[in-house]
């Protein structure tokens, strides 16, 4: 089993388009991910068509009744697999506290889900917060993986994430494995270069070979409830995320 967590800090960065075209170049490949919507504002799970009307019938079940993952896994129209999220997330750091307890409640349903489900692929979709979310996201996680946009407050954002997660090793016992993935990119501004230029000296080899390039069909797509391979399979985009994800097979970041 992987678990593959996409956060940064900043919203407007491709998080969640590359949570879903992700989970989507996954499932193009035959390895039948499941995705988890961890964001109070449900992007992933509109997206996808896969609402939940009670919050016990989306994640926010695993933290009110302890439900298990494998009860609110839900199916999209497209065959995607997804857990989805509601508005009641907002309510679980208030609720629940920031304990270990409550931090580490993903993680070991991910792990009592891995006896029964085995090599599921998990992609999780992180509310841009850190808190107590998103810190199960990056406790139950393999691998993180931070959308870095073609802008300077995006590329502020990743910095403050890599000094959040070197505080967090102590923690962990671990180095979070990352990938930095900058998006929006596009070669007639200067300023894309520049900040992959950056991303590369900051980060080194964390930063992903591959580029999302700007491209309007991944923002169309989502209002279609379509991933980017179902709506512009031609596209730059699509052809960006399978990119993506053969970079990602290769290196091992993704089993």
């Amino acid at each position: 089993m992987t678990v593959i967590a996409v956060f940064n800090q900043k919203g407007g960065v491709g998080k969640t388009t590359t949570a879903l075209n992700l989970a989507a170049a996954l499932s193009r490949h035959g390895r039948a991910p499941a995705c988890i919507d961890l964001d109070p504002q449900a992007q992933l799970s509109a997206a996808t068509g896969v609402l939940a009307h009670a919050g016990e019938d989306s994640i926010y079940g695993l933290f009110q009744r302890n439900r298990c993952l494998a009860e609110l896994l839900k199916v999209s129209p497209n065959g995607m697999r997804i857990i989805p999220a509601h508005i009641e997330l907002a309510k679980v750091e208030a609720l629940y506290g920031k304990g270990y307890n409550a931090i580490n409640k993903l993680n070991m349903s991910l792990h009592a889900e891995k006896a029964v489900s085995g090599n599921t692929r998990w992609v999780i979709d992180c509310c841009p917060l850190v808190g107590v979310l998103s810190l199960n996201a990056i406790f139950a996680s393999d691998g993180l993986i931070v959308p870095v946009s073609a802008d300077y407050l995006s590329m502020q954002g990743a910095v403050q994430i890599g000094k959040t997660l070197k505080a967090l090793e102590h923690v962990l016992k671990r180095r979070v494995n990352r990938r930095y993935l900058v998006t929006r990119f596009d070669t007639r501004r200067g300023m894309s270069n520049d900040i992959l230029r950056l991303a590369q000296k900051e980060f080194g080899e964390d930063v992903c070979e591959t580029v999302i390039a700007e491209n309007v069909s991944l923002a169309q797509s989502p209002a279609l409830q379509k991933n980017i391979f179902e709506f512009a399979p031609s596209s730059h985009g699509a052809h960006d995320y399978d990119a993506l994800l053969t970079e990602l097979l290769a290196d091992g970041f993704i089993k």
